[in-house]
């Protein structure tokens, strides 16, 4: 059974930063493109970011390209988004997703329980 949980999230002023972590499990995580997507309040499920299976190859969505990373560690399987410069627009549940394919940074089979971010001052 695919498990991913994230951890990380919590209330931070604007221009703050936070870590998110997404742990991995019931899969091989190595052999798959991961993906961070966002839910604000009252809107849908929004991709913020991918990476392909070996952390090579990484995209961002425009409103977050330059203010966050994403990054993975394969011997961990663990999933990370650092978070930069947050604005109150960041504020959202943060999910972590498990890609289709090794490269596809799109689309996913499945997601995690989220964990919250809230910018505010």
């Amino acid at each position: 059974e695919v498990q991913l949980v994230e951890s990380g999230g919590g209330l931070v002023q604007p221009g703050g930063s936070l870590r998110l972590s997404c742990a991995a499990s019931g899969f091989n995580f190595n052999i798959y493109a991961m993906i961070w997507f966002r839910q604000a309040p009252g809107k849908g499920l929004e991709w913020v970011s991918g990476t392909t299976n070996g952390g090579f190859r990484t995209s961002y969505a425009d409103s977050v390209k330059g203010r966050f990373t994403i990054s993975r560690d394969n011997a961990k399987s663990t999933l990370y988004l650092q978070l930069n410069n947050l604005q109150t627009e960041d504020t959202a549940m943060y999910y972590c997703a498990k890609s289709t394919t090794a490269l596809d940074t799109r689309r996913y089979s499945d997601l995690g329980q989220g964990t919250q971010v809230i910018v505010s001052s």
